[in-house]
């Protein structure tokens, strides 16, 4: 998808300075991320301590953007989708929003 949005060419070079950064949700913690537009995919096979864990990098002047699709969840029976847990608590907060995709 990355591809589709920007130069196939440019890509390596915004890597390289660090513009764009792919990185697993693994590698994430203790890390905190300023000034920075964050994307976390398929966020419905994340767990809720993986969720916990990628929402507390958020650091100032930051934002993030989560999507995922709770119909679709890959995780072993019991374990709760950490994007629905975060939907439950987060729902109503100030500054955080969720959009619904439906058929109509």
């Amino acid at each position: 998808a990355l591809h589709d949005m920007l130069d196939p060419d440019s890509i390596p070079r915004l890597m390289a300075a660090g513009t764009i950064e792919v990185a697993p949700l693994a590698y994430m913690r203790g890390r905190t991320l300023n000034d920075a537009f964050i994307i976390l995919d398929e966020a419905q096979n994340t767990s809720a301590e993986q969720m916990k864990m990628f929402l507390t990098r958020l650091g100032f002047d930051s934002k993030i953007v989560i999507t995922g699709d709770i119909t679709q969840v890959d995780l072993p029976s019991g374990t709760k989708s950490g994007l629905r847990q975060v939907q439950e608590i987060l729902e109503g907060v100030e500054d955080v929003h969720f959009s619904r995709l439906t058929s109509q």
